[in-house]
């Protein structure tokens, strides 16, 4: 970011004076530095003198762009800067049955690699612009505005659309290498559109009208999508009770295609597959639950997915849900959970202040049936075990194990048995600011 005409100036001036007096002061602030009182005795110019009271008047009634922690600057003109960025990075192994003919064994991958900055603008706007570089070029992750009047904040650009808790939630937060397998066969994705967010004290409502992911832009698609949360403290315990539907209209001769990996990312096979599909549009119906009670977090979604086909003469319902628990072993940890979303765990005693940082055992069913109304895509259920070591509030390593059983693969086995079990075993290491 450019810096204003009177910070250039008084490096300019400053680096004129050779007054060992003077140069003790050039880390002070303009404020301290206007009230220096220069002796004519001194051997600093007199030039010299008058540009650096110049400019330091000058500067004393401009503000830093940016504050001293990269933070926005409430006292600022009105910018403010701050880098934001992660990287995670998988491996592991998948044990699928050689029959298959599919890829099995040791897997890596980087799973994300995202830099961005967000901040505020002058006029009360606050901005966020997001790349991610996963796949070896620049892709627009986030790219958005966003407006607060009271209890209520206008968001325009592309965002993540309004579906479930963990859909919501980072992916810096989760605690499985991957989320709920519903959550990455239905198409929930960031969207360019406008929506509006509702927030006083236990009740959170969000809506907007989206068109499609900026990348697949220009297209007809449009959606709706809507969320209501109701998130109550009882006494220690916070907690989360919500539902969201999502409604998406598709251009003419448009398909859908439902597709899931084995809970990896670094798998590229998908065992479960409907194919493509004709269709005019998809709606989607969800619900959530959790509770976070000190050491301990619970939490359950079912999301339901109606497609409205173009030729076939019924419409298929597909069907995805998970039921997670969590107990953290360390003393004085919890999960976070802030504005309807689980949010970042904060170590109790982290490294290098004379602890371990924070470690968290979770387990997981997850279930995924794609099969209705004469579509076969598969029914998948998922039993998920991990543990969750965060040295500090911003570096995490997690490992995580996962079985699989199948019915109605999209692979068959020897035989043509299209029913099988997969299993996995990945860790991740992962660091964000």
């Amino acid at each position: 970011m450019a810096l204003s005409n009177s910070h250039i100036a008084l490096t300019c001036a400053l680096a004129t004076l050779s007054s060992p007096a003077l140069a003790q002061d050039d880390q002070a602030p303009p404020q301290d530095l206007a009230e220096v009182e220069v002796n004519p005795a001194s051997s600093v110019e007199d030039g010299a003198v008058r540009s650096l009271k110049t400019t330091v008047e000058a500067a004393d009634h401009s503000t830093s762009v940016i504050s001293d922690d990269m933070s926005p600057n409430p006292h600022g003109n009105g910018w403010s800067f701050k880098p934001i960025g992660r990287l995670q990075f998988d491996a592991g192994h998948i044990d699928v049955p050689t029959s298959t003919g599919r890829n099995h064994g040791f897997g890596a991958g980087t799973r994300r690699a995202r830099l961005g900055a967000s901040g505020d603008i002058p006029g009360g706007f606050d901005y966020k612009i997001e790349f991610d570089f996963t796949a070896g070029e620049a892709t627009v992750f986030d790219a958005n505005l966003s407006y607060a009047v009271g209890d209520v904040e206008i968001l325009v650009g592309q965002f993540n659309t309004f579906q479930g808790l963990e859909e919501l939630t980072s992916s810096l937060h989760t605690s499985f290498i991957e989320r709920a397998a519903f959550t990455d066969v239905l198409p929930f994705e960031r969207r360019v559109g406008v929506g509006a967010v509702y927030q006083s004290g236990d009740v959170l409502l969000q809506a907007g009208i989206f068109t499609d992911n900026m990348i697949d832009l220009p297209n007809k698609n449009r959606s709706v999508d809507a969320r209501a949360v109701f998130m109550p403290k009882l006494g220690d315990a916070q907690l989360h009770l919500g539902g969201s539907v999502h409604y998406n209209r598709l251009e003419d001769g448009a398909t859908l295609h439902y597709r899931q990996r084995p809970g990896v990312h670094f798998s590229s096979d998908r065992f479960i597959d409907t194919g493509a599909l004709a269709a005019d549009g998809e709606l989607g119906l969800g619900l959530e639950a959790a509770v976070i009670s000190g050491p301990f977090h619970v939490s359950a979604e079912t999301f339901w997915q109606t497609v409205d086909m173009t030729t076939a003469p019924n419409d298929p319902t597909f069907f995805g849900g998970s039921i997670e628990a969590g107990y953290f072993l360390t003393k004085g940890d919890r999960r976070g959970y802030k504005n309807g979303t689980f949010d970042r765990v904060l170590p109790a005693n982290p490294v290098g202040e004379g602890g371990i940082g924070s470690v968290q055992v979770n387990v997981r069913y997850d279930r995924l049936d794609m099969n209705d109304a004469g579509i076969i895509g598969g029914i998948q259920d998922g039993y998920a075990a991990s543990i969750v070591w965060k040295p500090t509030d911003y570096t995490m390593l997690l490992a995580n194990y996962g079985h699989l059983e199948y019915t109605d693969a999209a692979f068959p086995a020897a035989g043509g048995d299209r029913q099988y079990n997969v299993d996995t075993f990945a860790v991740r290491a992962q660091i964000d600011f």
